[in-house]
């Protein structure tokens, strides 16, 4: 976490975002909101993971995209989000490991053309991983989110979404835009 008291003013934290922004791969992005428009005309699953900041991330996406587009075009949005019900995430980590919340969820759900779009800011987040490697090896579509160096997230998912910053802040601000720019798009199609 980057909490240097030289960079804490509003201008130069936004100054640095802007910089961040500017420096995204935004083919990249198009690519990963033409991957999740595709899933969802398709009627597939949309299933979002992540720890922390990046679960709440991940719930806002469910959160906005279901509601949203199926308002917009009552075209039902099959989304949902493995960080929702703390009790089944508590009862995987309590009773197998807290690395398998998310694949053991997956074993459950998870159908062949699904996607699942899994958030980590370092990339490194090990129940992410192991998320991202079942749903690989299950028959569904991975697109990552991640930041730093991209870590084995960057490796593994099929696609990604890589913010080259190495501050959490930054990362969580950009993952957090894309979300709403799927909204916005796949709404005013």
């Amino acid at each position: 976490m980057n909490t240097s008291t030289n960079q804490t003013s509003a201008l130069t934290y936004t100054e640095r975002l802007s910089h961040v922004l500017k420096q995204l791969d935004h083919a990249a992005i198009d690519r990963a909101v033409a991957l999740i428009e595709s899933a969802w005309k398709a009627g597939k699953q949309i299933i979002t993971l992540g720890n922390g900041g990046s679960s709440l991330t991940a719930l806002h996406y469910i959160n906005d995209w279901n509601k949203s587009i199926y308002l917009s075009h009552g075209v039902p949005f099959r989304g949902r989000s493995l960080v929702d019900n703390v009790g089944l995430l508590m009862s995987y980590a309590n009773d197998i490991a807290f690395e398998d919340v998310f694949s053991e969820q997956l074993k459950n759900i998870l159908e062949p053309g699904d996607l699942v779009i899994a958030l980590s800011g370092s990339g490194n987040s090990e129940n992410v991983i192991r998320a991202v490697d079942y749903a690989n090896s299950h028959g569904a579509i991975t697109l990552g989110l991640c930041g730093y160096r991209g870590g084995r997230l960057k490796e593994k998912a099929q696609q990604v979404i890589w913010v080259d910053a190495d501050d959490m802040q930054l990362a969580e601000d950009v993952h957090f835009v894309f979300g709403h720019i799927v909204m916005q798009r796949l709404c005013a199609k």
